[in-house]
Parts: C-alpha cells; sequence; structure tokens
C-alpha cells in the first residue's frame, strides 16, 4: 500500500461532514476511495464486509453506537486491531479515552483541512 491509493472509512452521524471529509480527502490526491458510515454499527458493517480499508477517521458522539464504543469493538477484533483510528470530535473532553482505547491521533472539529492531510501522513506508515 502506499500513500497515495488509500481507501478510508469515514465515519459520522453528520452526512454534510461526511460530504466535506469525502471531497477534500478525494482532491488532496492521496486517497483512492472514502467509504461512508453514518455510525459506529453501520461502520463496523463495511469493516467486515471490504478487507480493503487502510484508515478510519472516527466521530465519536453518534447515536446507535459512538466512537468509543467502535474503538473497543475494533481493537478487540484480531483481523481489524491494527487498522489506523484518527478520531475527529467536538468535545476535547474525550481525547484521553479515545488514545486509551487505541486512537492513533486525535482532531478538533472544526477541522482545517492541512491538519487532517498531515495527521493521516503521520499514522500511515
Amino acid at each position: 500500500m502506499s500513500k497515495d491509493d488509500l481507501v478510508v472509512l469515514a465515519v459520522d452521524d453528520d452526512i454534510i461532514n461526511l460530504k466535506l471529509i469525502k471531497s477534500l480527502l478525494m482532491k488532496s490526491g492521496k486517497v483512492k476511495e472514502v467509504i461512508e458510515a453514518k455510525n459506529g454499527s453501520d461502520a463496523i458493517g463495511q469493516l467486515k464486509s471490504r478487507g480493503d480499508i487502510d484508515l478510519i477517521l472516527l466521530d465519536i458522539i453518534m447515536p446507535v453506537m459512538g466512537g468509543i464504543e467502535m474503538l473497543k469493538v475494533v481493537r478487540a477484533d484480531d483481523n481489524l486491531k491494527q487498522l489506523p483510528i484518527i478520531v475527529l470530535t467536538t468535545d476535547e473532553t474525550k481525547k484521553s479515552e479515545a488514545l486509551e482505547f487505541g486512537a492513533n491521533g486525535f482532531l478538533m472539529k472544526p477541522i482545517r483541512n492541512e491538519d487532517l492531510i498531515k495527521k493521516i501522513a503521520t499514522v500511515i506508515i
């Protein structure tokens, strides 16, 4: 895998935010595909059905299954636990909890385009 053909799973209950992230990533030239999920449960389904996801961008506060719960599920799964996960949220108080449960990075919303691209570059090796 090179850094220029990433498949990213973006998980956020805010459809507008998902579209903005997708647009930004596709314009960056670093991403081949952005898969959208509206909550952690949807995202787990995507992870189980696809084997080509390289990175997860994960909101924390969502209905059905929130980001912390999803982090726990992913990190407990031997087939998924190595996937890089960057948490994107408006709640800075969730940072230590997200990192404790295995997030590789953390960004506060609203996200600056250049910050997201830089953070992705630091977690994809």
